[in-house]
């Protein structure tokens, strides 16, 4: 299960698509991953993606790729791999931006401001938020911690 479907991610990057031309250039991305507390400079953003700026596919590989990064300090990392260990620090700060009130967990009502923030709310969204809380609550305490939030975001 991926948290972000393919319909949010296309409102992803139609917000970011400023310009309106079909593509997400380095500068819109890095203010998108800056928002939700990414900090990546746009040379390594470059290094990175290999290009300047993404199409609407690109942008769900790179979606893909960064959820799905495999940080494991003992494997070699292909040249992506290495540019994608940046990954484990920076999800921390995600959480951060997701736990508005810094007690160390995200509840319901956090998750929601959050994808409000990011265009993503609406009254569907509201039921799948508690839902998704409890899929990835494993104390069943109603609410998400550091590493349930990493098994999340992590998941295949």
């Amino acid at each position: 299960m991926s948290p972000i479907n393919s319909i949010n991610l296309s409102k992803i990057f139609s917000k970011l698509d400023k310009n309106g031309d079909g593509l997400v250039c380095l500068d819109e991305l890095k203010g998108f991953l800056d928002t939700i507390g990414i900090i990546a400079s746009q040379e390594e953003l470059e290094l990175l993606l290999g290009k300047t700026s993404l199409d609407s596919i690109d942008f769900f590989f790179f979606y893909d790729a960064i959820t799905k990064a495999n940080i494991n300090k003992g494997s070699n990392y292909k040249h992506e791999d290495r540019e994608n260990v940046f990954l484990e620090n920076d999800l921390r700060k995600v959480f951060r931006v997701f736990d508005l009130n810094e007690d160390g967990f995200i509840c319901c009502e956090e998750l929601q401001r959050a994808l409000s923030r990011l265009g993503l709310w609406d009254e569907q969204c509201g039921k799948d938020c508690k839902s998704m809380i409890n899929v990835y609550d494993k104390n069943l305490d109603g609410k998400l911690d550091y590493e349930e939030f990493k098994d999340m975001m992590f998941d295949n």
